[in-house]
């Protein structure tokens, strides 16, 4: 098997939008607004990334605008709940009277190397719960920022370049001598390979070999043993 899989900076987007500490509130709502996203990376000094400031973070300011601070702490300390939820709601508290990216922003950043993998971006959004992330060199200075939809982009690759590295990584490498040729056919995502085989444990390999390939939605597996009948998917 010789083919790599894609990695972050392949899909990300290289012309990256971020604040400085020192952004004021009024700034960072608009710049929001005017590049129509929904996060941003804090810096300070070379483009070093030291936080992220989001729409979440600016919110408490608007929940709490009405209260006065020192009576909403003391309700919030008196309200009960847990330990982790009184402290989150004092932390929108804290944030209500930030003024500046420094006081708003969420840190340290969740941040992702331009060469991690695809996969390894998705488990990091999916464990922090964010929807982009900072894309960041060794000493954290900003290389670009990659979102959700990057890395759906891959789902988007023609159905006949998936069709010819599936023929070359996985077909060829696990049966370099067919006892007929293995058909891949692949629709909208989809591989489906038929043939005959002359070991059934190679299906579950073959498909799981499949999976791996990028842009691949789905596999099925219809192939026959050349001695018993079909085998497993």
């Amino acid at each position: 098997m010789h083919s790599s899989p894609h990695i972050v900076s392949d899909v990300m987007t290289r012309t990256v939008v971020a604040v400085r500490r020192g952004a004021t509130f009024k700034e960072i709502v608009k710049t929001l607004e005017q590049w129509k996203v929904s996060a941003l990376p804090v810096l300070e000094g070379e483009k070093r990334v030291v936080g992220v400031v989001s729409e979440a973070d600016l919110l408490p300011k608007e929940e709490f605008r009405d209260s006065d601070p020192d009576l909403s702490q003391s309700r919030l300390r008196s309200t009960g709940g847990t330990p982790i939820t009184q402290l989150r709601r004092l932390a929108d508290l804290a944030k209500a009277g930030a003024v500046t990216a420094g006081e708003l922003m969420t840190a340290p950043a969740v941040t992702i190397r331009a060469d991690a993998t695809l996969a390894q971006a998705a488990r990091v959004m999916a464990r922090s719960h964010v929807k982009r992330l900072p894309v960041v060199d060794a000493e954290g200075v900003l290389q670009g920022v990659v979102s959700r939809v990057d890395l759906l982009k891959v789902f988007l690759r023609p159905d006949e370049d998936i069709e010819e590295e599936v023929r070359r990584e996985v077909v060829a490498y696990l049966f370099p001598e067919p006892i007929e040729p293995i058909r891949v056919k692949v629709e909208d995502g989809v591989v489906t390979l038929t043939g005959q085989i002359p070991d059934t444990s190679l299906a579950p390999v073959a498909a799981r070999l499949v999976r791996a390939v990028e842009g691949v939605v789905g596999v099925e597996c219809h192939f026959t043993d050349a001695h018993s009948g079909p085998a497993a998917k």
